[in-house]
């Protein structure tokens, strides 16, 4: 089970990482100023359109590198991963925090960095891995 905390410290260990905040206050992590990460409460039309499905606890929004893999992400872990149609046609995923593994939480995060970073910083990474 990951925590805000847990998100915090993930983010902000790569490179040039920033922590702001975005829509009403929430919790957001950007890379060359792209959002790649952000607290992502369920609004009024998210709970109308995932009616009893609708999770509780902790959301958190991640920027997928595309469309491809956030059908593979919602396919993967339903318990894990879910969408609302504000976000179809958008490369993003929802995250039940309180259902992530940290390991899993750490991949998600990286890859969401990767997708949003500058190339140089891409390349950096890459060349240090």
């Amino acid at each position: 089970m990951a925590s805000w905390s847990d998100v915090r410290r993930l983010a902000l260990a790569l490179a040039e990482t920033t922590q702001d905040t975005s829509y009403e206050e929430n919790r957001a992590w950007r890379v060359g100023g792209k959002l790649f990460a952000w607290e992502r409460p369920l609004r009024k039309a998210d709970l109308a359109a995932l009616g009893k499905s609708a999770p509780t606890g902790p959301i958190l929004g991640v920027r997928t590198a595309d469309l491809k893999m956030k059908e593979a992400l919602l396919a993967r872990d339903s318990r894990v991963y879910f969408t609302t149609p504000h976000f179809d046609g958008y490369p993003a995923v929802l995250v039940r925090l309180q259902t992530i593994g940290l390991r899993e939480l750490k991949t998600l995060l990286v890859e969401a960095w990767l997708a949003r970073a500058p190339k140089r910083l891409v390349n950096e990474l890459r060349k240090h891995r």
